[in-house]
Order: C-alpha cells, then sequence, then structure tokens
C-alpha cells in the first residue's frame, strides 16, 4: 500500500487505512497503562528508586501527558519547546484521580486525532525542536508510533518496576504478572 493514497479507494479495495490499523493496538496499550496508573499510591508520589530518576508522581504525569503529545504530533506540523509558554512545566502528579482524569482526557483527545487521520495526513512530515536542535522530524505516522505510542509502553514499563519496589502488585499487561495470573 502506498502511503497518500486515497482512503476512500483503500477502503473500496478491503484495505485497512493506517488509522484503522492502528487504533486497536492503541486501544489495547491505553487499557494496560490505565490498569497500572490505577496502582500508584497516592503516599508514594515523592517516592524515586535513584537520584537521577523521575519521582513516582512525575512519572505518572508523564505517562497521563503522552497520548496528548501525540495528539499534537497529527494536529500539528511542529512542536517547538522553545516557544512554550513560559511556567509551563510537566505535571506532576499530585494524586491518582488528577492523573486518571487527565490520562482519560488525554487519550479521548489522542484517539479521536487517529481516528480521523486520512494516510495522506499520516505521510506528512512533522517536526519536534527547542530551537536549532531537532529531537525528530519525519513522517506523522512515525512520530505517532515512536514519540507517544512506544514512549507511552516504555514508561508503563518503568512505572511498573516503581510500583514493585514499593511493593504494589503489577497487573497483568501481555499475560500474567508475577501478581496477577
Amino acid at each position: 500500500m502506498q502511503i497518500g493514497r486515497d482512503c476512500g479507494r483503500l477502503e473500496q479495495e478491503g484495505r485497512m487505512t493506517i488509522s484503522e490499523a492502528l487504533l486497536p493496538e492503541f486501544d489495547q496499550e491505553m487499557v494496560s497503562v490505565r490498569k497500572t496508573l490505577e496502582r500508584i499510591p497516592d503516599d508514594k508520589l515523592a517516592w524515586k528508586p535513584h537520584e537521577k530518576s523521575m519521582t513516582l508522581g512525575r512519572l505518572a504525569g508523564h505517562l497521563a501527558e503522552l497520548p496528548g503529545f501525540g495528539a499534537a504530533a497529527i494536529l500539528t506540523d511542529e512542536l517547538d519547546f522553545a516557544k512554550m509558554p513560559p511556567g509551563r512545566g510537566p505535571l506532576v502528579a499530585e494524586s491518582q484521580k488528577q492523573v486518571l482524569d487527565i490520562f482519560d482526557k488525554t487519550i479521548g483527545e489522542a484517539r479521536a486525532a487517529i481516528a480521523k487521520t486520512s494516510d495522506e495526513e499520516w505521510a506528512k512530515q512533522w517536526k519536534m525542536s527547542a530551537g536549532d536542535k531537532v529531537f525528530f522530524k519525519g513522517p506523522k505516522q512515525v512520530a505517532v508510533r515512536r514519540m507517544m505510542l512506544n514512549h507511552v509502553i516504555h514508561h508503563r514499563a518503568q512505572l511498573g518496576v516503581y510500583l514493585r519496589l514499593n511493593g504494589v502488585a503489577v497487573p497483568s499487561v501481555y499475560g500474567p504478572s508475577a501478581d496477577e495470573g
């Protein structure tokens, strides 16, 4: 399949669009992330496993915000951190409820953006930078997969380690965990 073909033609030919192929995986991964976020203990949000590590509250906040990053990659042509408004910093969770509310909002935004994106739009270029320093430049499809979905999976696993080190049961994700069969 050639990226950028008419989506209506793809559907008529019986082929899935990029959005149709991505949504089931997105939905499954977000269910697993939510199950993990539901386990974060409010009394351990300031805990971190090492002095160079994020706190549990910062890691949970990052996971809650990441799906919104996917929506931004779809709906914009670039993200330049040098142009961010002053005072807007990363989310540090104040409670499990706060994280879950933000996560539910951002997954709704990301899912809606994914669902309405044409294959032609997925092929358009997107850039993430901080002024002249470019971190990513490539098709929106790659940006969403790499910078959002893979990123979420990575940090969900990291949060699982944080939970384990704090004696919290780690949920089953792709099969049984040591705590759940």
